[in-house]
């Protein structure tokens, strides 16, 4: 044997260092017992992930669990947050404020002691007031039925300001009646809702004209079948066009005035009539309903009442 084949025989101490690392390498891939320390990592992670064992999960993975735990299931109020349990009993709180009726936060008043409201209140207002009229300008009872429908979220000056044209341009309901829409609409476009407003005094111009042989009825039932007419309109006419007091008149200023003073603690304008119609004489309806509206629009306004100034501060129950 040569001395160069004796160089070449496999032994472990003639081995080169770099096939020694090598071989190194190879097992501790094999054996998976000295993996580098990302290695290891990454095989902790793929056993938690298998074992998805909450006690080896990190902090951030224990607080998703128990989020999804609490999403997953009903909560009851005791184990919500704070904020959550604040929610709950404003939420258990308005459900019950809800069931109650709008007007529980007052006491009914006994029918005498509202009587003798009644009585002071429209005596003093009669004093203040004693010569009361209409403040929507007409000549004939037609002229008011239209006024009356274009004065509805309108102030009674607009519309004294366009009924003058208007008269002027179609003066009878036959006029009305044959006149085209969009004229009518022109003359009355400050009014407001004037598209609606239009239709109904087109609408109910012919069903006079048809109807009632170009006369304004006299009868409550006949005119609350008008278009756009209702109890107030009906009662305004009725009481102003042919003094027949039919109802007290119920607008903005009555609704909120009677409520306001403790006449009434309905809402809706049939219902506070109901009322106003019991505790008034009904000779005193008509001008009943024109001075309270004087008293609103001269003392107590809406948005800033003359408390201190007006005539019924004495005994008016400035209720909200």
């Amino acid at each position: 044997m040569s001395a160069a084949s004796a160089k070449k025989t496999p032994a472990d101490a003639a081995v080169k260092p770099v096939k020694k690392r090598a071989c190194k390498k190879a097992q501790k891939v094999a054996t998976n017992d000295d993996a580098n320390p990302v290695k290891k990592r990454a095989c902790k992670k793929a056993q938690k992930a298998e074992t998805n064992d909450d006690a080896d999960a990190t902090p951030v993975k224990k607080r998703a669990c128990k989020k999804a735990e609490k999403t997953t299931k009903a909560e009851t109020p005791a184990d919500a947050n704070p904020v959550k349990k604040r929610a709950c009993k404003k939420a258990a709180e308005k459900k019950k404020v809800d069931k109650k009726p709008k007007n529980a936060t007052r006491s009914p008043r006994p029918d005498a002691e509202r009587r003798r409201l009644a009585d002071r209140v429209f005596a003093t207002l009669t004093e203040r007031y004693p010569n009361p009229r209409c403040a929507l300008d007409h000549q004939t009872p037609f002229q008011l039925l239209v006024a009356t429908i274009l004065s509805a979220q309108c102030t009674d000056k607009r519309v004294n300001a366009v009924t003058p044209a208007l008269f002027e341009r179609f003066p009878t309901a036959e006029a009305f009646a044959d006149a085209p829409l969009e004229a009518i609409e022109e003359l009355i476009k400050s009014c407001g809702f004037y598209r609606a407003k239009a239709a109904n005094i087109s609408q109910a111009s012919r069903a006079i004209v048809e109807r009632f042989n170009g006369e304004v009825p006299a009868t409550l039932e006949e005119l609350v079948q008008l278009p756009g007419v209702g109890r107030k309109t009906a009662n305004v006419v009725l009481g102003n066009a042919f003094g027949i007091a039919s109802g007290f008149v119920v607008d903005t200023h009555v609704l909120r005035l009677s409520r306001k003073i403790g006449l009434s603690d309905e809402e809706t304008p049939e219902k506070v009539e109901r009322d106003l119609n019991e505790l008034v004489p009904q000779n005193d309806w008509v001008d009943g309903s024109h001075r309270l509206i004087y008293l609103g629009r001269e003392y107590c306004v809406a948005r800033r009442p003359q408390c201190d100034v007006c005539p019924l501060g004495e005994f008016c129950l400035k209720q909200p």
